[in-house]
């Protein structure tokens, strides 16, 4: 006779990802149409030093990833990285993180959709309303059909970003060093306009907060690999992994960038790349980086469609959103939470085309800062679990934090930086003031949550 399933069996997500999926879930989370198109606003601000901006924000996102790599190695149960924070600083932390980083992705979700429907508007005599709802529907069924046709779709386009990227600094590095340029090498460029800080260093360090934003998300491996056979082991493979990866696609090449060309001849707003790949006359450059900024984007709403409904359903599951967000299909996908992402999609689609412009800039707005409050939570969280573990003497995880305490204060002060220049950045501040709106929001919900469930656990209590 077949045992019926418990209760939290019957909560169990699949196991279906292999180790294949989650290389490229990771890489493919650090690269997003940030890099090839944002990258031209950290130029214009550097110089040809803002490859050392997104060496310095690489640095900070390489410690988050150690520290969520320990805190996976010693806690193998727990199933989303946001979880961390109540492990280590209780149910508040953990709620108020939950749906924090629940908001933040959700609000990618229409934010891509949209990228992605004015990119296909060149080819399909469309508005871009139409199509941004066909993207929408697209992405809900592949998320509604498996996790693992979720992670087939991230294989491939991860490959073809990486692809894409390693093409790019091959040819780039043979023209830099005058191998195939007529011209000879043109490293010169690094320091014939202006020099090589034509704004002062002041300026390359205030250009990690918007470089920060563009390469979060090498944190989704950590949620994915809950869907794997050994989530633990799997992260901290993914965490000592991160760096290479980030110095190889991001600083790299930015560096080529700027060693191709000038880096004042870039526009704000126009691909890096494509400039750079003109420079270099290679034909069809326009067109090529077009089709590689759209899998970016469709990439990155994919992902933020995966990860926004699998924290909904971690909430559900410890109470912080409705119960039913937890029931499962036959395919152990969470379908509720799936549908949930998708309305907020669909809504935002709308709000971006339909309402007034602000409307939809207050949104995306109250999301700037999130990500960082996020990783300073999960920073602190890493200090209090690691204490405990040293208190009750147990025996450290084999992947332990560098440095431990002081590594673990290096980034929290640095993310603490990184909210002060925003603070002080005109073009960011606000972000900054709508996210600690949303921040605030988020706590007095939590607060209001707990005074409900109090009468209820004295009535159970007394039961």
């Amino acid at each position: 006779m077949t045992a019926m399933p418990t209760d939290a069996q019957q909560r169990e997500l699949s196991r279906s990802l292999r180790g294949r999926h989650l290389t490229m879930i990771s890489i493919g989370g650090i690269i997003g149409a940030g890099l090839f198109v944002s990258s031209s606003t950290s130029i214009l601000a550097g110089g040809p030093a803002c490859f050392i901006s997104y060496a310095i924000t690489g640095l900070l996102i390489l410690l988050v990833m150690r520290m969520l790599a320990e805190m996976a190695m010693a806690l193998p149960a727990v199933r989303s990285f946001t979880e961390f924070a109540r492990a280590g600083l209780g149910d508040g932390a953990g709620f108020v993180v939950g749906w924090l980083y629940w908001y933040f992705w959700v609000l990618v979700v229409p934010v891509e959709a949209i990228a992605g429907a004015k990119i296909l508007k060149l080819w399909l005599p469309l508005p871009p309303l139409p199509i941004g709802l066909g993207l929408m529907a697209v992405m809900t069924g592949v998320n509604l059909m498996s996790a693992r046709s979720y992670a087939e779709f991230e294989f491939w386009f991860a490959s073809i970003k990486v692809a894409a990227i390693l093409a790019f600094i091959a040819i780039a590095s043979a023209f830099a060093f005058g191998w195939v340029g007529p011209q000879g090498t043109t490293f010169a460029n690094l320091t014939a306009h202006g020099g090589f800080t034509p704004h002062g260093w002041i300026a390359v360090l205030a250009a990690v907060p918007t470089v920060f934003f563009a390469m979060t998300g090498a944190e989704i491996t950590t949620i994915a690999a809950a869907e794997s056979a050994e989530p633990g082991r799997a992260v901290a493979r993914m965490s000592s992994a991160v760096i290479g990866r980030i110095l190889l696609f991001y600083v790299l090449s930015l560096f080529l960038i700027v060693s191709v060309i000038p880096w004042n001849s870039v526009r704000s707003g126009e691909s890096p790349f494509t400039l750079a790949l003109d420079a270099m006359h290679v034909p069809w450059a326009g067109a090529i980086m077009t089709v590689i900024i759209l899998t970016a984007v469709l990439s990155c709403m994919n992902s933020a469609f995966y990860v926004s409904s699998r924290v909904l359903f971690i909430l559900a599951d410890r109470g912080d959103a409705p119960a039913w967000l937890v029931r499962l299909n036959r395919r152990r996908v969470p379908t509720g939470s799936v549908l949930m992402g998708a309305l907020a999609g669909f809504l935002g689609i709308l709000a971006a085309t339909e309402a007034p412009q602000a409307v939809f800039d207050f949104l995306v707005s109250s999301s700037g800062a999130l990500i960082v409050f996020v990783y300073m939570t999960i920073a602190v969280a890493q200090i209090a679990l690691r204490r405990r573990l040293e208190r009750a003497g147990r025996a450290l995880p084999a992947v332990r934090m560098w440095l431990f305490p002081w590594l673990s204060y290096a980034a929290i002060a640095g993310m603490a930086a990184v909210l002060v220049a925003m603070a002080f950045t005109p073009s960011l501040q606000q972000d900054f003031k709508a996210s600690l709106v949303t921040l605030a929001v988020a706590i007095a919900a939590y607060a209001t949550v707990k005074r409900l469930r109090q009468p209820r656990r004295a009535a159970s209590s007394a039961a």
